[in-house]
């Protein structure tokens, strides 16, 4: 113990992301794939840990120590040689390089999670936008969100997470016809946004919720697969307006600590865009009911 009576972290218990990284991605691998030749049965999956030493060009015996969390500070020769094994494309390569160079904390964090507000400017910008749009943190909660985007989607609402939403809500399977893809995109994005800081208390406890009650997000979480930030297309069935073909853009907001501006559009003239048009009036009629009968009470 410290003078203070705080357990001191040991290289071997501090949490070892570099090594179950290094795991995951190894238990990945199709030796096929990696120019070695298989011959009988293997029982382990991916490569063994010799096969990638070999490939990466350093000793058996260090890259043992990686795995194990022996020695967390490999040079950025030696983790690029190992992205080159492990196939990493550049945004899974930065993850990597990120591991190692992250500082070890010398006790848990007993600081609680400071109250994230949307800038003024943010706010008005999501009114006055006609396209759904809303903001989250690093932790995927969203902490605004316009009239349009909640249209879309209930669990887009302020105060709302959306990792919990899209593996905890029935609805989500009905509303995502591509759910497997989306929930693999989702949590190799949540990978991205948090970096090394996956140890965090706050996190921990949002990714041993989902763990202990669904098995896909636990299998995709296993993977340590890693998703750049960057737009790609949403496929949506929406109760009301039937299917939709949109496109979702993420833009970093700066000097937020890491929050995020999400916006969907359709294609200008198509019927993606047309029904986002349907839906932005059924939600504008649905408000003006509402507030005409909170003022008859």
């Amino acid at each position: 113990m410290t003078g203070g009576g705080v357990p001191r972290l040991t290289s071997m218990s501090r949490p070892n992301a570099l090594g179950e990284y290094l795991r995951a991605r190894r238990e990945l691998v199709d030796p096929a794939d990696a120019g070695l030749r298989v011959m009988g049965v293997r029982r382990t999956p991916g490569l063994r840990r010799e096969e990638v030493a070999t490939l990466a060009g350093i000793s058996a015996d260090y890259y043992l120590r990686l795995e194990q969390g022996r020695d967390r500070n490999p040079s950025p020769q030696v983790l690029a040689a190992l992205a080159r094994v492990f196939g990493l494309d550049a945004a899974a390569t930065q993850y990597l390089l990120s591991l190692s160079s992250a500082r070890p904390r010398t006790a848990p964090r007993t600081t609680k999670p400071r109250h994230e507000v949307v800038a003024v400017g943010i706010r008005q910008f999501l009114d006055v936008l006609g396209m759904p749009a809303f903001v989250e943190n690093r932790m995927f909660d969203v902490l605004g969100a316009n009239r349009l985007a909640t249209a879309l989607s209930p669990a887009i609402r302020p105060g709302a997470n959306r990792l919990r939403s899209v593996f905890l809500d029935q609805e989500a399977r009905d509303f995502y016809p591509d759910w497997e893809q989306a929930t693999a995109g989702i949590v190799a994005s949540f990978r991205a946004s948090l970096g090394p800081d996956a140890d965090d208390p706050s996190t921990a406890q949002l990714v041993g919720e989902l763990s202990l009650v669904s098995e896909r997000f636990r299998q995709l979480w296993a993977r340590h697969d890693v998703k750049a930030l960057s737009g790609a297309p949403q496929r949506m069935c929406h109760p009301q307006v039937g299917m939709l073909e949109l496109r979702r853009e993420k833009l970093p907001i700066p000097d937020s600590g890491g929050q995020i501006l999400v916006i969907y559009h359709a294609e200008a003239g198509s019927e993606s865009a047309r029904s986002l048009g349907l839906l932005g009036s059924l939600a504008a009629t649905d408000e003006a009911a509402a507030a005409s009968k909170t003022t008859r009470t």
